[in-house]
């Protein structure tokens, strides 16, 4: 019986990514040449792809959880996690930012050997919610009561109802149904990735199967198939950002395509199209952070002076620059040897009278 099941379901799945309009193909193929872009440049040092990743993390737990109506702002939450107590906030933003943060940055750090399942996904759930004092009868269980996805404003406050989920009775077997079809899908490669991974996103968010947390837990998970899918650029560009930067296009997309969902004709290109700009955004600015007109974007303010004065100079020692900078001697060694490893300048002789040039 959960044979033939299972094999509805996918042929419902199967069948919604069959008959795509072109605009949906264009998009795949600008994402997957970005990707290809990152693979051939990425020349980054471990430091510089750590800080990113750092910096990814605060942007993304803060992006994240204001989606769903938290307050805190990416200021708030990097002083959080380095132990400044937050008094202004209620204790549920902070809790639910510390969960996210924690989760996301250990998906980070082990996506290889994490296997996509059910049992997966209600691990994170369980891992994501670990903080929230409120949610701990139901961290990891399935929900029990119906429930309901609602867009909040900018005060958290819901505004209105998009539409009634999967019935509580169903979300269970749905869910395991949906994770088995993503994974066999990503497996065969029956789909292009972006394609199974944006089903993915919309169609959980349809079932809704836990009580909370469930927008949230998405997005995780799309870090999560995105790695292992081979878009490795995704730890240093957060797209929780540039889904927060555009929440109202974000609703109204995924409410266009699940209306039609169990219709005659379902319709996920709505959605898809937003997923995919969302993921070309993301990928455009991965490449641009090989780019030198964003390098930048990489150094520690004080690296970042020590670059600006040698982009006015034609060379100096390192006393020069510490000199003209007001930098200690340690920070400016520092620098130039970021700089060196991101071949933005040369050394040039050796010993006390070494001095460095841009290039």
């Amino acid at each position: 019986m959960l044979r033939i099941q299972n094999r509805g379901r996918g042929n419902r799945l199967d069948r919604r990514l069959a008959n795509l309009p072109s605009g949906v193909w264009s998009k795949i193929a600008q994402v997957d040449e970005l990707k290809g872009q990152w693979i051939a440049g990425a020349e980054l040092s471990s430091q510089v792809l750590g800080r990113l990743k750092r910096s990814v993390l605060i942007t993304s737990a803060g992006a994240s959880t204001r989606i769903e109506g938290a307050r805190l702002s990416d200021e708030d939450v990097e002083k959080m996690m380095r132990g400044i107590d937050i008094q202004k906030f209620r204790d549920r933003d902070k809790q639910e930012v510390k969960g996210y943060h924690e989760l996301l940055g250990n998906m980070f750090d082990s996506w290889k050997s994490l296997q996509f399942s059910e049992n997966a996904i209600k691990h994170c759930h369980k891992e994501l919610l670990k903080y929230v004092e409120k949610d701990e009868a139901h961290r990891g269980r399935y929900k029990k009561q119906e429930n309901r996805v609602q867009m909040v404003n900018a005060a958290g406050q819901p505004v209105s109802v998009l539409f009634d989920t999967t019935p509580a009775y169903l979300a269970p077997k749905e869910t395991q149904e949906l994770a088995q079809w993503t994974r066999k899908a990503l497996e065969t490669g029956q789909h292009h990735p972006l394609l199974v991974i944006g089903n993915f996103v919309v169609e959980f968010l349809a079932i809704h199967p836990f009580t909370d947390g469930n927008g949230r837990l998405s997005r995780v998970l799309t870090n999560l198939l995105l790695l292992k899918a081979g878009y490795l650029y995704v730890p240093y560009v957060s797209h929780e950002k540039l889904i927060e930067d555009n929440k109202p296009d974000y609703y109204v997309a995924l409410r266009r395509s699940q209306r039609t969902f169990r219709s005659k004709r379902e319709d996920i290109a709505p959605w898809l199209h937003f997923f995919l700009d969302v993921a070309f955004k993301q990928a455009q600015m991965a490449v641009d952070l090989l780019s030198k007109e964003n390098i930048e974007k990489l150094l520690s303010p004080k690296q970042l002076q020590v670059w600006q004065y040698l982009q006015g100079v034609i060379e100096a020692t390192a006393g020069k620059i510490a000199k003209a900078t007001g930098v200690a001697r340690p920070t400016i060694n520092q620098a130039v040897d970021k700089l060196l490893r991101l071949k933005k300048v040369e050394r040039i002789g050796l010993g006390p009278t070494t001095r460095y040039r841009k290039l």
